[in-house]
C-alpha cells in the first residue's frame, strides 16, 4: 500500500508529479486545493468563506480541512493507496491525520519533499496555468501544453489562478516557512521523509520518485 505525502512549497513542482504518479501507480491524486476550489464553484456558503481566505493568500482552518480529507480517504479508491498534495500543512493537521489514518486504516507511509529556491518558485508561479475541469496544471516556462491555453487531459481553456500572483504569493511562501516547514522535521523524526531536488527538470525528478515508490511498495 503506498500511502503518500507530497511536500514542498508553493511552485516546486508537487502538482506535476503528482499527476505523473497517479497515472503511473493508478492512484487517486488528493489535493486540497482542487476539494476547496470545487467547494467555490458550487457556490455555497462554505465556498464563498473559503474563496475569501483562499484569496488572500491564507490557510483554510484545520477543522475545516482534516473533515473533508478524513471524507476523501475513506472512500473506496483509497483502500490502496493515495497521494495527497496540500494537506497537513501544520503540526496540527499532521497529528490529526495520523489520528485519522489510525481510524480507518490509512496510515501515511512516506512522505515526499520537492525543494526549490525562492527565486525559481517566484519565476513558477507567474506562469502557472491550471485546468478549473480536471485540475491538471501547466507552465508556460516550463511545461507548456500542447495546444496553448488549453489543457491536455480534457480540452478545456486554461486559466491563471487568483492566488498565483506576487502578492498572494509572497502571503503564501511566509505561511510556508511558517507553518508547513516545520513538519519536515515532524516526519524526518518518524522516518518517513525523503528529500529531493526540484530544479533537477521534471523527467529526471519523476524516474527519482517512481524509483523510489517501486522499492516500497
Amino acid at each position: 500500500m503506498l500511502n503518500i505525502i507530497l511536500m514542498g512549497p508553493p511552485g516546486a513542482g508537487k502538482g506535476t508529479q503528482a499527476v505523473k504518479l497517479e497515472r503511473a501507480f493508478k492512484l487517486p491524486h488528493i489535493s486540497t486545493g482542487d476539494m476547496f476550489r470545487e467547494e467555490i464553484s458550487s457556490g455555497s456558503e462554505l465556498g464563498n468563506q473559503v474563496k475569501a481566505i483562499i484569496e488572500k493568500g491564507d490557510l483554510v482552518p484545520d477543522e475545516l480541512t482534516v473533515a473533508i480529507v478524513k471524507a476523501r480517504l475513506s472512500k473506496d479508491d483509497c483502500a490502496a493507496g493515495y497521494i495527497l498534495d496540500g494537506f497537513p500543512r501544520t503540526i496540527p493537521q499532521a497529528e490529526a491525520l495520523e489520528k485519522m489514518g489510525e481510524e480507518i486504516g490509512r496510515k501515511v507511509g512516506l512522505v515526499i519533499n520537492i525543494s526549490a529556491p525562492d527565486e525559481e518558485l517566484v519565476r513558477r508561479i507567474g506562469g502557472r496555468r491550471v485546468c478549473p475541469k480536471c485540475g491538471a496544471s501547466y507552465n508556460v516556462v516550463s511545461m507548456k501544453p500542447r495546444k496553448e491555453g488549453i489543457c491536455d487531459r480534457c480540452g478545456s481553456p486554461l486559466i491563471q489562478r487568483k492566488d498565483d500572483n506576487e502578492a498572494s504569493f509572497k502571503v503564501r511562501l511566509a505561511n510556508y516557512y511558517k507553518s508547513t516547514a516545520p513538519l519536515l522535521s515532524f516526519y524526518k523524526g518518524k522516518g518517513l521523509l525523503h528529500d529531493f531536488d526540484g530544479m533537477v527538470g521534471s523527467d529526471k525528478l519523476f524516474e527519482e520518485l517512481r524509483t523510489l515508490l517501486n522499492v516500497s511498495e
